[in-house]
């Protein structure tokens, strides 16, 4: 009995190592690696829809940044910011046009699919670009569906405003999708709008941002984003909501904020971005002028041979294979090769 019990556990032994080296092999990430993946400081699960409602009861401001990449999506976990949206905004601040217009559903779902690999705990939320669910509410859905399953979404934002917005927004919820809505300033529209312009200073259109937010509301929307308006006017729509508003331009009076990523970090310092730059944007950093200056300062370095250094030059090989590396190169009829590597290595 003793042998057959140790003849099992060597057994049991074999199989784990084998298991293992099995599940090594599979992984994508090598034995040796030379690099680290990110640790999120925010171990939590995925913020839910549930939690949301928890902290819009409770007075808790809701925190929302976009982002459009893995290491926007990583930054955003490890900060523990709430919502990742990503924004159809991608199509100005990544891909350098004028207007959210141009961008097309496969390259938001490219964003989605990215910025889902590295944001773990925030919920996931994609913008319908323009164009993708306008014409009629099969058409919406399909979008919505494509979103989630494709893009890893947990759920979608769109533009209201005009009726059909409202009925398309009714049918992504019908079929099963949570919907974020939008009004106020709403981009997609600047064609009507006349440009990027502020909603809400007159009587009309104060009423109007507020009677939208309520038909999106009624349309099943669990949370309205409120841009570029007057502080009383979002605070009006929050107080006549029954969920939360998350506010852009639109001052302190709003269940919870969003700014662009790269506004925010000050990320980019040139002409085109300074365009589109809102005024309401606060820079909590300076990250554009880093950058520039660590570029810089790579390019001197490079060009002055002071990069790469021994501290960045890390792999050896041992002098037995090294030895046997010059005599391979020899035989190769590469003597200069061999001479070149000979000289290197003492210095």
């Amino acid at each position: 009995m003793a042998l057959f019990n140790l003849v099992t556990k060597a057994a049991v032994r074999s199989t784990s190592q084998s298991l293992l080296n099995t599940l090594r092999y599979m992984s994508n990430v090598p034995e040796n690696t030379v690099y680290g993946g990110p640790t999120s400081n925010t171990p939590n699960q995925r913020v839910t829809l549930t939690n949301l409602k928890q902290k819009y009861k409770k007075g808790e401001p809701i925190t929302m940044v976009t982002a459009y990449d893995y290491p926007s999506g990583v930054h955003l976990d490890m900060a523990g910011i709430d919502i990742a949206l990503v924004g159809d905004s991608a199509s100005m601040v990544v891909h350098g046009h004028d207007t959210t217009l141009p961008i097309t559903l496969d390259e938001m779902l490219v964003h989605c699919r990215a910025v889902a690999r590295g944001a773990r705990r925030p919920l996931l939320i994609g913008d319908l670009p323009f164009g993708t669910y306008e014409s009629s509410s099969v058409q919406a859905v399909d979008t919505a569906v494509r979103v989630l399953k494709e893009g890893g979404m947990d759920a979608i934002k769109l533009e209201g405003g005009a009726h059909s917005r409202i009925t398309a927004a009714r049918a992504i919820v019908e079929a099963g999708i949570a919907v974020m809505g939008h009004v106020g300033l709403t981009p997609q529209a600047i064609s009507v709008l006349g440009g990027f312009r502020p909603q809400g200073k007159n009587i009309a259109s104060a009423v109007k941002v507020v009677e939208t937010a309520i038909s999106l509301q009624e349309a099943g929307c669990f949370a309205v984003v409120l841009e570029c308006v007057p502080p009383e006017v979002a605070a009006a729509a929050t107080a006549a909501l029954r969920i939360p508003t998350i506010g852009i331009g639109a001052g302190p009076f709003c269940s919870g904020q969003v700014l662009v990523y790269h506004d925010l970090l000050g990320m980019l310092q040139h002409p085109h971005h300074a365009k589109v730059t809102p005024k309401f944007c606060k820079q909590f950093a300076q990250i554009g002028d880093v950058i520039n200056k660590a570029l810089s300062d790579y390019k001197e370095e490079v060009s002055n041979g002071s990069f790469p250094g021994p501290l960045h030059s890390p792999y050896k090989i041992s002098d037995n294979d090294y030895n046997g590396f010059l005599k391979e190169l020899r035989s190769m009829g590469l003597d200069g090769a061999a001479s070149a590597a000979a000289a290197k290595a003492n210095q």
